[in-house]
């Protein structure tokens, strides 16, 4: 009978687990130190109830088996992932770990992934288009999830990243789901250069944006460069922002009207002659 009153262990989701976690990691290093585990593991209990199976006893051993895991670094700090998998079932754990494993290192890649989700181009991710990513996303981990699941995964991830509770994601909410690397463009001090040192950085940063090597920037190229000059001066910008910025830059700078931006077209709105 007593068997009958005891209530079910409450299963945490990845937007759970992330509220308690966001309190010992407000940087997202996605690390604590080992120092901050018993106010973790404090809050960790206290979220998921007294009658859950991981109860204040086994605390102690738990902490004990962690910080002589392998993966934990020689300065005491402990992973989320290592902790994340003692809490979320594997979906869950996938949900909240994706990110942090396969993080972009170019805002080109991050805008062809804007572009292709912000299917209607009102600059913002909806619901509905953030639940098409994770289906693509679990196809492309070979990961078979129900259309019930991905609904309620889709809530999860909205509750995770939507920082305003608007029920959109914007350009930056999408910037941490997909851990963005810190913007290409932060390396360079033009203004305190010289004009070969300017030239010499220039070819650099063509490079980096001209991920197609054609000579020309296009598409999701612009829209990268775009991104992180705009972020140089606006940390947080929105997808009309970049957009309305994106067809100024194309009316200055796209002499012939082909809808690109050549190398040349490029350096001499920088103000820069370049060997043809």
């Amino acid at each position: 009978m007593d068997s009958a009153h005891k209530r079910a262990p409450r299963r945490l989701d990845a937007a759970g687990f992330w509220q308690v976690w966001q309190h010992f990691d407000a940087d997202e290093k996605g690390y604590i130190g080992e120092k901050e585990l018993d106010g973790f593991f404090h809050h960790m209990l206290t979220k998921l109830g007294p009658d859950d199976a991981l109860m204040e006893e086994n605390v102690h051993r738990v902490k004990q088996q962690l910080t002589t895991a392998p993966n934990i670094s020689k300065d005491g700090c402990v992973p989320m992932k290592q902790l994340s998998s003692m809490f979320l079932s594997e979906d869950e754990n996938f949900l909240l770990l994706f990110r942090l494993e396969t993080p972009l290192d170019s805002s080109v890649e991050f805008m062809q992934i804007w572009r292709k989700y912000d299917a209607d181009s009102s600059g913002f991710i909806s619901a509905a288009e953030l639940h098409n990513f994770l289906r693509d996303l679990f196809l492309h981990h070979r990961k078979s999830v129900s259309e019930a699941k991905l609904e309620e995964y889709t809530g999860t991830m909205m509750k995770i990243f939507d920082k305003n509770k608007d029920g959109h994601l914007d350009l930056n909410d999408l910037a941490r789901i997909l851990a963005l690397q810190e913007n290409f463009l932060l390396q360079f001090k033009m203004d305190a250069c010289s004009t070969e040192e300017r030239k010499r950085d220039f070819e650099k940063i063509f490079a980096h944006y001209d991920v197609s090597k054609t000579g020309a920037l296009e598409g999701p190229e612009v829209d990268g460069f775009v991104k992180d000059m705009m972020e140089l001066v606006q940390p947080s910008i929105r997808g009309v922002d970049l957009d309305k910025f994106r067809e100024i830059l194309l009316r200055h700078c796209d002499v012939n009207k082909d809808g690109k931006i050549q190398k040349s077209e490029l350096a001499l709105c920088l103000g820069l002659k370049i060997n043809p």
